[in-house]
């Protein structure tokens, strides 16, 4: 599909958003009882399950000797994709394994390694699973916004969230201005968004991982094209809206935890009764 099928004359996109508007969020924490903290998050039709173990005594011959060999704990990060998961209109052999689920469980290791206080753990390990049930695009961003959920439903110490957003441009190869290239990209990209032609950009923010140069948050690139290049006179601009979107992400779900927080604990504090 080219540009001009992706919008319509008013600048809409398929899905009837303005380009730097987020789909729409919906979170459940606590949906699975097995499990130490969980979460279940739909943003548009792309829908992810986080579910977190522990901390446990670390499981395996190489788990239990990383740990020994450190003084902190370590985290065990599993990212899979249901095998009836629709994400390019082909059923998956198997749900991880491949080089795709591979490299997004590293990345998603490293991100919530800058957030998690893994000394506070020693000798122990944390699981987290990431299960995508819907793919629609965005989903390693979604994944992202999912673990940390859980991490939280988990009850395990975080610095502060780790918020996943996209940017995508449809033409990236041409050079433009400042003033051109100023909240350049559609936010937050559906799955024909994100295979289009064009550059995509995940952005994982890290607020707590601070550069002493630049005093910027810390952030994760994690870059996907389909047979285009990014021109560097476009990249500070697409990551500064996807920093926004972010920044909105964030905003969204620290309401969800306070609410979730305030409908299932906080009320044990008060509802409290006094023998007399």
């Amino acid at each position: 599909m080219d540009i001009d099928q992706m919008q319509d004359q008013n600048g809409l996109r398929v899905d009837g958003r303005r380009p730097h508007e987020l789909r729409q969020i919906n979170v459940r924490l606590g949906v699975f009882g097995q499990a130490d903290g969980s979460a279940y998050i739909e943003q548009g039709n792309t829908k992810v399950l986080a579910t977190v173990y522990g901390p446990h005594q670390p499981r395996g011959a190489s788990a239990r000797s990383t740990v020994m060999k450190s003084t902190k704990g370590i985290i065990n990060c599993q990212y899979s994709m249901a095998v009836f998961c629709p994400s390019s209109g082909d059923r998956k052999k198997r749900p991880r394994g491949d080089k795709k689920t591979q490299e997004r469980s590293i990345h998603l290791r490293h991100a919530l390694e800058a957030i998690l206080n893994l000394e506070k753990f020693p000798r122990s390990q944390i699981d987290v699973f990431i299960e995508v049930l819907q793919a629609d695009g965005s989903d390693y961003c979604v994944s992202i916004n999912a673990a940390t959920l859980a991490l939280i439903d988990a009850g395990i110490p975080i610095k502060d969230f780790a918020i996943g957003c996209t940017v995508s441009l449809q033409d990236s190869s041409s050079t433009f201005n400042e003033e051109e290239t100023n909240e350049m990209g559609i936010l937050d990209v559906n799955h024909l968004e994100e295979t289009g032609p064009g550059f995509t950009l995940s952005v994982v923010v890290l607020p707590e991982t601070v550069d002493e140069l630049t005093k910027e948050p810390g952030i994760i690139l994690v870059t996907q094209g389909s047979g285009q290049r990014l021109h560097l006179s476009r990249l500070k601009a697409m990551q500064l809206r996807a920093l926004n979107g972010c920044k909105n992400i964030k905003s969204i779900l620290e309401q969800i935890v306070q609410q979730h927080l305030a409908t299932n604990a906080l009320p044990s504090l008060y509802n409290t009764h006094t023998v007399e």
